[in-house]
């Protein structure tokens, strides 16, 4: 069975490592990066099955990015990390397509579960 790929997106390094290492080590093949433009470019070229991604990047921002993804493969999971009190951003996201999201300092056991929910419900193609 193919590694599920996931692909973290944060402009945070420790935020990045830390998933990264957490997921790695569940079995996960995992991506990273910390701008849109990289994003796309792994999205493109891995097609990742779940997208963890920021909703605040410099440059380009998490929903500009979402939307993106979205144009790139609509049925790409994603869930969305936010700062507290970014409720419009979180709608709007959820409106473009986001699974769900969570909000900084998440319960990384809680963001396990969801991903191993999401990953696990999704039919390898």
């Amino acid at each position: 069975m193919d590694k599920k790929k996931l692909l973290i997106v944060d402009d945070q390094n420790g935020i990045r490592v830390l998933l990264v290492e957490v997921f790695s080590s569940e079995g996960y093949q995992t991506f990273q990066a910390s701008n849109g433009k990289l994003a796309l470019e792994i999205v493109k070229q891995e097609s990742p099955d779940l997208v963890l991604l920021d909703m605040k990047i410099p440059g380009m921002d998490g929903l500009d990015i979402l939307k993106h993804i979205k144009e790139i493969d609509p049925a790409m999971k994603v869930i969305m990390m936010t700062a507290y009190g970014e409720l419009d951003m979180i709608k709007e996201a959820t409106d473009l397509g986001a699974l769900m999201h969570f909000t900084k300092p998440f319960d990384i056991d809680e963001m396990r579960t969801a991903v191993h929910h999401y990953l696990r419900n999704s039919q390898a193609v």
